[in-house]
């Protein structure tokens, strides 16, 4: 399956998430959602979030233009929130996933697709 086929139907297609992306590690955009746009200057904050969380915590994660709250971030995951919307950001081993859901869609839906998507992923050596 293309990157973008899992955009669309491992991620949005599930009816769990709003938009999503993929992000390489190393830079760049594998695949997006139509119309949602991960700048490069939010890029390189997601990705320098994983190693180091304090920025995202002080400044919230954006991503398509929109500031998120920072509710949670480890080595692996990071979650944020902007009132009734949220992100989830998963880090694998070549890439991070990027999800953002708005209600009514719950949170602990959309984080389960996100992570059972990264499981898989990292399964497969990326």
């Amino acid at each position: 399956m293309s990157w973008q086929g899992y955009v669309d139907n491992n991620l949005v297609g599930t009816g769990k998430v709003s938009q999503a992306a993929i992000l390489g590690l190393k830079g760049g955009v594998w695949a997006t959602a139509s119309g949602f746009n991960v700048a490069p200057n939010e890029q390189q904050a997601i990705i320098a979030g994983f190693d180091d969380p304090s920025a995202l915590q002080a400044n919230g994660i954006y991503a398509n233009g929109k500031k998120y709250l920072t509710l949670q971030a480890n080595p692996r995951s990071i979650y944020g929130k902007s009132g009734g919307d949220g992100i989830c950001l998963v880090k694998t081993n070549q890439a991070v996933l990027v999800a953002t859901y708005s209600s009514p869609l719950l949170p602990g839906d959309a984080n389960k697709v996100v992570e059972g998507l990264a499981d898989y992923l990292i399964s497969v050596g990326y």
